[in-house]
């Protein structure tokens, strides 16, 4: 779990890290500090107007956080809300990028016979 708070909205004002400039915010794969096999708490989001709680567990080794980078306006949603740029955030739990060509990354190999299972819930409460 990343253990830390995080806002992500000031830090992104102010981007200084070059892959973010690129990237026009965050698309990265967080490499998971899990204790085990089993389904885990790994992340947890906090909207404190609304007092929404959002957990994830997962039995991934990663995941990917991106934070709306390039919405711009053109996509509607509920409401006639259009999504503007950052105004939208997404954890995908998964396995890391470019595993294939790495043997020290968990495997996403898969032979015949063979079962792929992996589990990921989310959670939704209020503080």
């Amino acid at each position: 779990m990343i253990k830390s708070e995080k806002t992500s909205s000031p830090r992104l004002q102010s981007i200084a890290d070059e892959q973010l400039k690129f990237g026009k915010g965050y698309d990265h794969n967080w490499v998971l500090d899990r204790q085990g096999k089993d389904l885990e708490l790994v992340a947890s989001l906090y909207e404190p107007t609304s007092g929404r709680f959002m957990e994830v567990l997962t039995t991934e080794p990663g995941l990917q956080f991106y934070c709306g980078n390039f919405l711009d306006g053109t996509n509607i949603g509920k409401g006639g809300t259009a999504y503007q740029h950052r105004t939208g955030v997404g954890l995908e739990t998964q396995h890391f990028p470019d595993s294939p060509n790495h043997p020290d990354f968990p495997t996403t190999e898969l032979k015949p016979g063979e079962k792929y299972t992996q589990t990921t819930a989310y959670r939704f409460s209020a503080k």
